[in-house]
């Protein structure tokens, strides 16, 4: 018998794999292609305090290894994920990570204070979000403005706290030590990278708000360095993600130390990635005679 559970902070996983925020939906979208029973986790898109309308469109454009997205974290607000969204996943045996997103730290702290006796596992605070008071400045992008935040939230957080790494900054690892720094208990890495595409035909921006996350394979190289600098500059679990497309993607996250992986972009041209990539990394564990994958998780120094 091969063993695929991981633990994030007390919480046990089947299997290191779950879905990157903002590319499943809350699942529901999903569960016909996919059994959310085989997944480690689902994390769902960004949840509010209030509905988010999100970014004017078009907010989606295609580039070479990837896509950039200016969706402006769209969503019905806590209300309704609360009424609808718990409620579906409660249905399957599978760990539920909310993605929690604001535009103040206030914000913040409401979702996490409703969340509080809700049946979900784990809170992933998504720290790119524009922190209106600081002027449009991400959270993530500043360490004192990390800490606070992790500091806060976890004051009034019931559950283990994720805190997610902006990857457009100096240096990533000042950003996960400013994290543990404020009592987190994972982080995952890496949101987007900020990038642009321009229609030469029609003379303007191919995404309405200009900029827009870039995600996809071509992204990969440079989250996998940042999971490695970052599991080796802190002692958190780490979820890693950026790129993955196949087990072989998300078997070098874990080899970098990664503890779980989440997959995103490739949902929207394979939506049975995530089942396929679970089900690769079982098979590489038979094949090369791997009992436990906590072996593998950080193997290569």
């Amino acid at each position: 018998m091969i063993n695929t559970k991981v633990n994030l902070a007390g919480v046990e996983l089947k299997n290191p794999v779950m879905t990157a925020s903002g590319t499943f939906g809350s699942g529901a979208e999903y569960s016909e292609f996919v059994d959310l029973n085989r997944l480690g986790a689902v994390v769902t898109k960004g949840v509010a305090n209030v509905p988010w309308p999100g970014n004017p469109t078009p907010r989606i454009a295609e580039v070479y290894g990837g896509m950039l997205n200016a969706i402006g974290l769209q969503n019905p607000g806590i209300d309704v994920f609360v009424q609808r969204d718990i409620p579906f996943l409660k249905q399957y045996d599978t760990k539920i990570i909310v993605n929690v997103c604001g535009k103040t730290t206030e914000d913040y702290i409401e979702v996490v204070e409703r969340l509080g006796d809700e049946p979900v596992d784990l809170l992933e605070i998504n720290i790119s979000c524009p922190n209106v008071k600081e002027g449009g400045i991400a959270f993530g992008q500043d360490p004192k403005a990390v800490e606070a935040i992790t500091r806060e939230v976890k004051r009034y957080a019931k559950q283990p706290v994720i805190m997610k790494l902006s990857p457009n900054v100096t240096d990533i690892t000042v950003m996960a030590k400013a994290a543990e720094a404020g009592g987190a208990d994972v982080l995952s890495l890496i949101n987007t990278l900020t990038g642009m595409k321009i229609d030469i035909n029609k003379r303007a921006f191919a995404i309405a708000n200009k900029t827009g996350g870039m995600s996809g394979p071509a992204v990969k190289p440079v989250a996998l360095r940042m999971v490695y600098q970052v599991a080796n500059a802190v002692s958190l679990p780490i979820i890693g993600m950026g790129g993955i497309a196949t087990a072989e993607d998300a078997l070098e996250f874990i080899m970098a130390g990664a503890t779980a992986v989440s997959v995103g972009t490739a949902n929207f041209y394979n939506p049975y990635a995530t089942v396929e990539i679970a089900q690769g990394i079982e098979d590489y564990m038979k094949k090369h005679g791997v009992a436990d994958i906590r072996e593998l998780i950080g193997c290569v120094k």
